[in-house]
């Protein structure tokens, strides 16, 4: 559903859900072609599908965590980049740079797990087709270390540095219009606008702003909207204002800065509950499956629990597109087009029955 919503929706075709559509293709690929043939392994406990099926499935098993992995790095650093220095995002994350660093992540798997096609077997332990437990080592402990351990670690340290980033940015903005309200002065009110990627722009530009003359303030609050506007990345739905209309003064009224401290700790709080959520169910996902394969050497371990940890790793699979998209307001208002869509024939359907009936 994710990838037909950005597919008929034009204001979702944006540079960050590229991103989100790529982690949703390589889910796709197991949900769709992965999860029906080991639903058939789990019932009849044994591998019926041949010997070259059971190497294709390792590879695209691989193939397709690898994947979801490094696109979950390069939303976790693009994140970062449009918080902190969206000049560099405007560069990395161009048009052609965003179709390198995609193909580089699905060459980058099958390069990673594509060696080790001869050692791809049916495991009895998670009761599915997966790489020797002896014979792929050590390449196969070197991959688990660089996909899960080095991935799981960047994605929190980036997470870790927007929620810092942030936390600061709001506490700056926050002195920065009350020494403003005590000096008496009009201040000029920036509208502030959030972009798809939930993370705010104005208050980090204010955080260096903060000791800056007003004239450097209005020039800087100009260059971040054209930034955005070159991005391409707004998550308002509505049409962008004029720039008069953007730095209009509000009456000196007690209630102007408060309730714009309100609207800034609300969206402070939506990114952290976002980049909280993803990055503790990477984690609830995927560290029970290494703990277990990092302690049981000599596969003494029950087969339930090897099974139990292996389908925590697959879940991770369903749930990040989920995890991005749903908390996206676009994504949202494009679900409920498309439901309507297909719901659409059955009501119908049920009126005239009804209409009959009568």
């Amino acid at each position: 559903m994710t990838v037909l919503a950005f597919a008929l929706d034009p204001r979702l075709r944006t540079r960050f859900n590229v991103l989100i559509i790529n982690l949703a293709v390589a889910d796709l690929l197991y949900c769709t072609v992965l999860q029906p043939i080991s639903v058939d392994s789990y019932l009849h406990l044994r591998w019926r599908s041949g010997e070259l099926w059971c190497n294709i499935f390792g590879l695209l098993l691989f193939l397709s965590n690898s994947v979801s992995i490094i696109t979950l790095c390069l939303v976790a650093v693009s994140r970062y980049l449009l918080v902190a220095k969206r000049a560099v995002f405007a560069r990395v994350f161009s048009n052609h740079g965003l179709i390198l660093l995609l193909i580089s992540a699905w060459a980058l798997g099958l390069a990673s797990f594509g060696p080790l096609w001869s050692v791809y077997t049916f495991v009895p332990q998670v009761c599915t087709c997966s790489f020797h437990r002896t014979k792929g080592r050590p390449y196969t402990t070197v991959l688990l270390f660089f996909y899960f351990f080095f991935g799981l670690g960047v994605v929190g340290a980036f997470y870790l540095l927007i929620y810092r980033r942030v936390r600061i940015a709001s506490k700056a903005l926050l002195r920065y219009r009350l020494s403003r309200r005590s000096s008496r002065k009009k201040p000029a009110a920036v509208d502030q606008e959030t972009d798809d990627s939930g993370v705010e722009s104005g208050p980090v530009k204010t955080c260096s702003s903060e000791m800056r003359s007003q004239d450097e303030l209005d020039h800087n609050t100009n260059d971040i909207n054209n930034e955005k506007s070159f991005l391409s990345t707004q998550n308002s739905a509505t049409p962008d204002k004029s720039a008069s209309d953007k730095y209009q003064a509000p009456a000196p009224t007690s209630a102007t800065p408060s309730s714009g401290t309100s609207g800034d700790d609300n969206e402070f709080k939506r990114v952290t509950r976002m980049c909280f959520t993803v990055f503790l169910c990477f984690v609830c996902c995927f560290v029970p499956f290494l703990l277990l394969n990092i302690a049981d050497k000599h596969n003494r371990a029950p087969q339930v629990l090897h099974m139990f940890c292996a389908n925590l790793t697959w879940l991770n699979s369903c749930i990040n597109p989920v995890l991005y998209a749903i908390m996206n307001r676009q994504f949202r208002q494009a679900y409920n087009v498309l439901l309507s869509r297909a719901a659409a024939p059955f009501l119908h359907l049920r009126a005239s029955c009804q209409n009959l009936r009568s």
